[in-house]
């Protein structure tokens, strides 16, 4: 039997705009010719295995298809760039009376539950980024790094380590929350300590979110690393097409959120929490201990950035070592946008956000300018009310 680093995986589903398409017939020819048939199975899944890396074509056999499907793209390459990973391969095929024209508002649905998965995975980072803003008033330029960090993790945990994709996953929120406290342990705490003002302090996270891409590039190079467990099932609801993996991911975000919510609102640490963050000079000499909530809320938003990660690199077009820069902006837009300092804020703004990306597009703005589009949305309303949807209005002078 083959070790897993010695062989790799080409996959695919085979279905149209309706249905899956059972036994078909697909052949795989390897960079030195030898060819390799497989049929799809009755949910339209397929794979073949490889052991070695170079560019396979994949062939539809149009013979093999039903009567009323037609390919689109029957003939694609896929480069297997290394042993050991799962390589996509989707080829094209629909029914014979299928339009590729889609009406607007059924684009409009679409991307507005885009958005909202987008705007959920955002929140997991941004309320996290916004209580430690609240409690200790730095920016923290490294916080997407963590973000990164979680699906990198998930990626070596899952696929390269065999773990199931439950226990992986409580495994990596574990790691990224204890690198939180460590570096509160280690790095802040003292740094508070010793006076460090907050611009000295927001320089250094700089360094550090420097400092951590350069190790994620090292260790996963300038590919793009996915949590693959098999091919993704699809569901269509009405207008709407999304994988399980997706309504999945949705479903934890809203759970944690709403978790998150509780214990702010609820429990004794979380008014200890609030407390701290609307006067830390009040809150200790009530006798709360200010080091001891920061600690925590820098163990939770770590957990958390992990967690948006995790589901990131698993339902989206997976995670690089410069993702986290990528993201960075739209994190500080969401916070920016609901209230700096407010943990319901960066939620209703992650959210925003999440819609704006994703909606721009259909609404005819260019796809490249997106990310645009969402920033010029947050300019306009600063200065319509330059402290959030959900922040308190602050004197000046």
């Amino acid at each position: 039997m083959a070790k897993p680093d010695e062989t790799a995986c080409i996959a695919g589903t085979l279905r149209t705009e309706e249905s899956p398409v059972p036994d078909a017939t697909i052949t795989v020819t390897s960079p030195s010719g030898e060819e390799q048939e497989v049929q799809t199975s009755e949910t339209g899944k397929w794979s073949v295995e490889v052991n070695e890396p170079g560019e396979y074509t994949v062939v539809l056999d149009k013979e093999s298809l039903p009567d009323d499907v037609v390919i689109g793209q029957g003939e694609i390459t896929v480069d297997v760039a290394r042993l050991g990973v799962t390589q996509a391969a989707t080829l094209d095929v629909r029914t014979g009376s299928y339009s590729a024209e889609t009406s607007k508002v059924d684009e409009l649905i679409q991307s507005t539950v885009n958005g909202l998965r987008l705007g959920l995975l955002l929140a997991l980072a941004s309320v996290g980024l916004s209580l430690i803003y609240g409690t200790t008033g730095l920016s923290n330029f490294a916080h997407a790094e963590q973000v990164t960090l979680g699906g990198i993790l998930g990626y070596f945990l899952i696929n390269q380590h065999g773990l199931g994709l439950w226990i992986g996953g409580l495994l990596v929120v574990i790691l990224c929350a204890f690198t939180g406290w460590f570096q509160d342990r280690i790095l802040w705490q003292p740094l508070r300590r010793r006076g460090l003002g907050l611009t000295q302090m927001m320089i250094v996270t700089i360094g550090l979110s420097l400092a951590l891409q350069y190790v994620y590039q090292y260790t996963v190079g300038a590919r793009t690393v996915r949590v693959l467990q098999d091919n993704p099932s699809v569901r269509e609801i009405g207008p709407v097409t999304i994988t399980n993996q997706s309504i999945v991911a949705m479903l934890i975000s809203v759970v944690v959120l709403a978790a998150v919510g509780y214990a702010l609102l609820r429990t004794r640490v979380g008014r200890a929490t609030r407390a701290v963050s609307d006067n830390p000079a009040l809150a200790a000499a009530s006798g709360i201990d200010t080091d001891r909530v920061i600690r925590l809320v820098w163990t939770t938003a770590m957990g958390l950035a992990g967690l948006s990660g995790l589901l990131y690199a698993l339902v989206t077009n997976g995670i690089k070592w410069d993702s986290g820069l990528q993201i960075l902006l739209l994190l500080f837009a969401a916070v920016t946008l609901g209230g700096l300092g407010t943990a319901f804020g960066a939620l209703v703004g992650a959210l925003i956000i999440g819609l704006v990306v994703e909606l721009s597009p259909v609404l005819g703005m260019p796809g490249d300018f997106k990310y645009a589009t969402a920033l010029l949305i947050l300019i306009l309303l600063l200065l319509v009310r330059p402290q959030g949807l959900l922040g308190k209005p602050q004197r000046v002078g």
